[in-house]
């Protein structure tokens, strides 16, 4: 069984405020309007080398603070409690199985909780809610099973841009299949609504991944 590991990675940490400063996306805005605004000052349109020892300076106290350390393994004396009913339902819904032995989750003072699908990371931000912080986790993971399932044949199909959302809209199967885990919904993003739903509407007539993901082509190549 596949299991996760929660880190607190400092330098991964600085990265991703410094990329989600420069993240640009057709989808959202979201991660942008919530940054705060003196790491846009220190980040936007530098490169990370440039803005490293400010990042590292601005953050200092919040990275060396007892609590913050702490959450690791908060997360992860929570996330194993679930661990093994979330991956047996993953693989039974999907057919296949995650092909790692253990996915690293790195903790972020960012609400962009960017993933690697080879690596294999995510990232889960250290303010979310314990149960929301689960959700993310079973959001992310999702995704990273998807890129080492799935993803190569329908970006043959319909191409990068419309596989991306088909990923992302795809999460929606965590409100019906996996709500019981975390009891938080996944919402998803604005430009995804119908496709959610028209996922939604397909799987609630048969549960098969397969036709589901045959039904997703078609309708995203229209």
């Amino acid at each position: 069984m596949t299991k996760v590991k929660f880190i607190l990675d400092i330098e991964r940490d600085l990265f991703n405020a410094w990329e989600t400063a420069n993240f640009e996306t057709t989808w959202t805005t979201y991660f942008k309007d919530t940054i705060n605004p003196k790491i846009l000052e220190i980040c936007e349109g530098k490169k990370y080398e440039e803005s490293k020892e400010k990042l590292k300076k601005y953050y200092s106290r919040m990275h060396s603070n007892k609590i913050v350390n702490s959450l690791p393994q908060i997360y992860q004396d929570s996330w194993d409690k679930i661990n093994d009913e979330y991956f047996e339902i993953l693989e039974r819904i999907t057919g296949k199985k995650m092909p790692f032995d253990e996915i690293k989750a790195y903790l972020t003072t960012q609400s962009r909780c960017p993933y690697s699908p080879n690596e294999p990371s995510f990232m889960v931000s250290i303010f979310n809610p314990v149960l929301s912080a689960l959700k993310t986790c079973g959001h992310e993971l999702m995704h990273i099973h998807f890129h080492n399932t799935y993803w190569e044949d329908i970006e043959r199909q319909i191409g990068k841009e419309k596989t991306g959302d088909l990923k992302e809209a795809l999460t929606v199967l965590l409100n019906i299949e996996f709500r019981h885990l975390w009891m938080v919904t996944d919402k998803g993003y604005g430009p995804h609504k119908e496709l959610r739903k028209f996922i939604v509407d397909i799987w609630t007539k048969e549960k098969n991944f397969e036709k589901l993901l045959e039904e997703c082509v078609i309708y995203l190549k229209d």
